[in-house]
C-alpha cells in the first residue's frame, strides 16, 4: 500500500516487483495515481501466490479492511 505525500490518499494494489511499481507511481506512469505523487510505501504483505494477493487486495478495499488499516 502506498500513500500520497500530497494529500494522504491510499492506493492498494499488487505487484511482483515492489520497487519497480513504486518507482512507476512516483514517475507518473500510472494514470490513476499520476497527479497525487510523490508516494511512500506504508504497508505491504508477502503472499504465497497471486490468487492470495488478489484476495488480500480485495479485503483491504472492503469496508472492514479499510477499518483494519486505520489501526495499523
Amino acid at each position: 500500500m502506498i500513500q500520497s505525500e500530497k494529500d494522504g490518499t491510499l492506493y492498494k494494489g499488487l505487484t511482483n516487483d515492489l520497487e519497480k511499481r513504486l518507482r512507476a507511481h512516483n514517475q507518473g506512469k500510472n494514470q490513476s495515481t499520476q497527479n497525487k505523487g510523490p508516494y511512500k510505501l506504508v504497508y505491504f504483505e508477502d503472499c504465497e501466490n497471486r490468487v492470495k494477493a488478489r484476495e488480500r487486495e480485495k479485503y483491504f478495499k472492503s469496508g472492514i479492511g479499510r477499518e483494519q488499516l486505520k489501526n495499523l
